[in-house]
């Protein structure tokens, strides 16, 4: 075994193997005998294809350049759905129009030509396609409602109609008819979708519009409960996930049921109350994490830090879990007969797209799921919980992994702690390619959930409200010192990345903090006031919440924000940014690049021409990652073999 300073190790995990080798997998179902999904293509500027199981590998559906990806609330969800007689319904990312399609033949659109209308959370039931509709026009909150579209085309061609069913609310989501009633979920501003979303429910009229309506649970009571994914199981049977108060435990997403008769609906009841969640952040419309067997039970996914499938027998209020690889990410997406398809990842498995036989407890991969990689070099990802000044903090902690070389004896490895985006969302410790890219190399990866994060219940969640720039930052500082503590890592060399909101959290944390020795800032945020006036409407009142209402909490925007006082950015910083970013403009990243350059603080700034917020094109990562590795090895303090320095100025 050779011995090689830690940073320096020679690895087979390149930026290209990276950048093409994590699939990106959104909406999957059965198609008469036939499984369908929509996939990420990185080497075609990462659009998203419609693809079905082939011979031997995957076929494409859709070619270049038709790209399913719906723009619905910013970051879309339910582009497409299909019947089982293989026609598909698809929203275009370019246009956002529902366009119908069969295998073979040539797209046909079946909405109205309109610059400013989006569609997205698409369902075919009751004969009709159901759909959230978005509509921007001259008022600052564009208008929403859920709609049915035509599917023979008469409204693209204007002898129909988009007929809207029901509105009034900020934001709508999960629309589900059943024998003349419709369910789904509202909310308003300045509420997310997570801190307070009614589950409604209402009489479809003559004139196919909801007149009236009930609220069945969630939104501001006694406290504040947000709603998810509401299902017909059966007739007049009613479920759904709600955070609903339990005595002896934290809020968390969990199963409820309610009956519906003659328009009315009783009282919601828990199927089961578990200190896990069965649900999470509603960033994209039709996300799914539970569904209905035919027998009556549910398989339901389970997050407390890690995901854990379950089968939950409604009759008799309990559960068996199910034996799985899969840990992190895991999403339902389709059942038939007791088959179910689901997407996610493991500690041992990366993320891709599976068939559970729920009957004999079989995972079968159907498209990703193994590496081609040696599992030597693959981390092994270990749960970590500190101490901090704001109660435990939970990270995983990928370590440096290589089956031939060592370090020298005594030497402690880089780390790099990495801060999820949101700030409301979810690293589950998975299997990660992007963390083996560094590991592989002597590199050592921190993954933080800190204080805002899901997965640990409403008040883990909580823990960032009014605090963000601030409690995130405690917390990684913590989770690092802890590391450092437990005699894991150089204290002298360990770093930080994130992006988006993950990128503020790294910015505010060079900034406040002297934990870090550098700072990678993908698309960061690096002044508050300049995301609320750039920003679109999904998060056009994130920031009440987290920072304070404004004009009232003005002066906290200001001093928070790392642009407000440039003097206290002294730490080298790489900041990657997309040139048509429409959450993070690249002002902001050339505004902090100008204050780097203004203090003399090593720093690199690359645009990327033709990226939005969160980068999808195969070239983007792959120079994305080399650059960040090159960096490190520039500020660290070691020889990174292979990539091109980054040139620091």
């Amino acid at each position: 075994m050779d011995t090689l300073p830690y940073g320096s190790w020679p690895s087979p995990i390149e930026p290209a193997a990276v950048a093409g080798g994590t699939l990106r997998i959104g909406g999957a179902r059965f198609v008469g005998d036939e499984v369908w999904w929509n996939e990420g293509i990185p080497a075609e500027g990462g659009r998203s294809a419609l693809m079905r199981e082939g011979a031997e590998n995957a076929e494409v559906l859709l070619p270049a350049p038709w790209n399913v990806r719906s723009r619905v609330h910013e970051y879309g969800g339910g582009a497409w759905t299909a019947d089982d007689e293989g026609t598909a319904y698809f929203v275009e990312q370019s246009d956002q129009r529902v366009y119908r399609f069969r295998p073979g033949g040539v797209p046909q659109p079946i909405t109205p030509e309109a610059t400013n209308t989006a569609y997205g959370d698409l369902v075919l039931a009751e004969g009709a396609l159901w759909a959230v509709r978005e509509v921007h026009g001259d008022a600052p909150v564009p208008e929403r409602d859920i709609v049915t579209i035509p599917l023979d085309g008469s409204a693209a061609s204007g002898s129909g109609f988009v007929r809207s069913v029901v509105a009034g609310s900020d934001f709508v989501a999960y629309p589900a008819p059943q024998d003349g009633m419709l369910a789904w979920i509202a909310w308003d501003h300045p509420d997310m979708p997570w801190d307070a979303a009614e589950l409604r429910l209402g009489a479809i009229g003559a004139d196919g519009a909801v007149a009236d309506y009930r609220v069945v649970a969630g939104g501001h009571g006694d406290a504040d409960v947000a709603a998810l994914q509401p299902e017909w199981t059966a007739p007049g049977e009613l479920t759904f996930l709600a955070d609903e108060p339990a005595p002896g435990r934290d809020q968390r997403w969990n199963l409820h049921r309610v009956r519906v008769s003659g328009g009315l609906a009783g009282e919601p009841r828990a199927i089961l109350s578990t200190d896990a969640d069965t649900g999470g952040p509603l960033w994209n419309v039709g996300t799914r994490w539970y569904a209905p067997l035919p027998d009556g039970r549910i398989l339901a996914v389970q997050t407390n830090g890690s995901d854990q499938l379950a089968i939950v027998d409604p009759a008799t209020g309990s559960e068996e879990l199910l034996a799985s690889p899969l840990t992190g990410n895991v999403l339902v997406r389709h059942e038939r007969d007791g088959m179910v398809l689901l997407t996610g990842a493991g500690s041992t498995v990366p993320g891709g797209l599976w068939l559970l036989d729920v009957a004999g407890h079989a995972l079968e991969s159907l498209r990703g799921g193994q590496s081609s990689l040696d599992d030597a070099y693959l981390p092994r990802p270990r749960a970590l919980t500190v101490p901090g000044p704001n109660g435990p903090v939970h990270a995983f902690d990928y370590p440096p992994t290589h089956p031939h070389v060592r370090a020298p004896e005594g030497e402690l490895p880089p780390y790099l702690l990495l801060v999820h985006g949101g700030p409301t969302a979810h690293s589950s410790g998975t299997l990660s390619l992007a963390a083996a890219f560094f590991t592989s190399r002597g590199i050592g990866v921190l993954d933080v959930n800190y204080g805002g994060s899901t997965g640990y219940g409403r008040a883990y969640r909580e823990r960032l409200n009014g605090g963000w720039g601030v409690t995130d930052v405690q917390d990684v500082a913590a989770a690092a010192s802890g590391l450092v503590e437990a005699g894991l890592a150089d204290g002298a060399r360990v770093a930080i990345k994130g992006g988006s909101a993950g990128g503020w959290t790294v910015l505010c944390a060079v900034a406040d903090t002297g934990v870090f020795a550098a700072g990678i800032s993908r698309y960061g945020v690096a002044d508050l006031r300049r995301l609320v006036a750039d920003t679109h409407d999904f998060e056009a009142r994130y920031l009440d919440g987290l920072v304070g209402p404004l004009p009232e909490a003005e002066q906290t925007y200001i001093d928070r924000s790392p642009l407000s006082r440039p003097e206290t950015l002294t730490t080298p910083l790489l900041i990657l940014q997309g040139s048509e970013d429409p959450v993070v403009p690249p002002s902001q990243s050339e505004a902090l690049r100008d204050a780097m350059a203004a203090n003399g603080v090593p720093h690199a700034y690359i645009l990327f021409d033709g990226e939005s917020h969160g980068f999808r094109r195969a070239e983007t990562l792959e120079r994305a990652f080399a650059s960040e590795l090159a960096f490190l090895g520039e500020v660290l303090g070691f020889d990174a073999p292979g990539v091109q320095p980054v040139g620091l100025e």
